[in-house]
């Protein structure tokens, strides 16, 4: 499809989001920027509902990001225990937080480059950060993201980098970041993996899978 009308579509599929669901946040619960660098970390092949019955009691233990990088790991394990890999993120987060402590001044970075430098941050949670925290253009590719924009016809790759950055060229830079968010949405509510209901989906019209059912 010519480029002029995969932006067309990719407009549309925003313009319809939007008001489908028009609160576009992040699921994960936080209050301070660390809190959704470690939230997003521990939601890694881990549901946002279950991270969100471990962050209060995690946040309540430790509240700064000095906290955490002073923390004991084997307690940080115990805690996050039921997001699995909890060895793995237990030392990721005190490590990012070390280097947030000593390197930025216990404070997020404002870039992508940066970003990449803590322990355990991918460019998705790069992107997240910088969208949510810093309000500034981002294309967070997750399952959802990857799986939707591909049913659409705007992707043809289940690569996450590749993803981004086919959508940072059909998206409209101050959309992008809430799109991912209600793409998130869309995905749970309609657009599922498995048992996607095209009957009254409101994309369906631009939907080009819709025919191959």
């Amino acid at each position: 499809m010519p480029y002029k009308e995969l932006k067309e579509r990719a407009a549309k599929a925003v313009q319809i989001l939007e008001e489908r669901y028009p609160d576009a946040i992040c699921s994960l619960e936080y209050i301070v920027p660390h809190e959704l660098m470690i939230a997003t970390r521990l939601a890694a092949q881990c549901t946002d509902a279950r991270v969100n019955t471990v962050t209060p009691e995690l946040f309540a233990k430790y509240p700064s990001v000095e906290a955490f990088a002073e923390a004991n790991v084997e307690d940080i394990e115990k805690i996050i225990y039921p997001c699995g890999f909890y060895r793995t993120k237990a030392a990721d987060i005190i490590a990012a937080c070390q280097m947030l402590r000593d390197e930025y001044h216990s404070r997020l970075p404002d870039n992508l480059e940066d970003l990449l430098r803590l322990p355990g941050i991918g460019r998705k949670t790069a992107n997240l950060l910088l969208g949510d925290i810093y309000h500034k253009p981002a294309i967070v590719c997750d399952t959802h993201c990857i799986r939707i924009c591909g049913r659409l016809g705007l992707t043809d790759t289940k690569d996450p980098y590749k993803c981004e950055l086919k959508l940072r060229e059909l998206l409209e830079p101050e959309k992008s970041n809430d799109f991912c968010h209600r793409l998130v949405l869309f995905g749970r509510d309609i657009c599922s993996a498995r048992s996607p209901k095209c009957d009254g989906c409101p994309l369906s019209h631009l939907c080009p899978s819709v025919q191959t059912k």
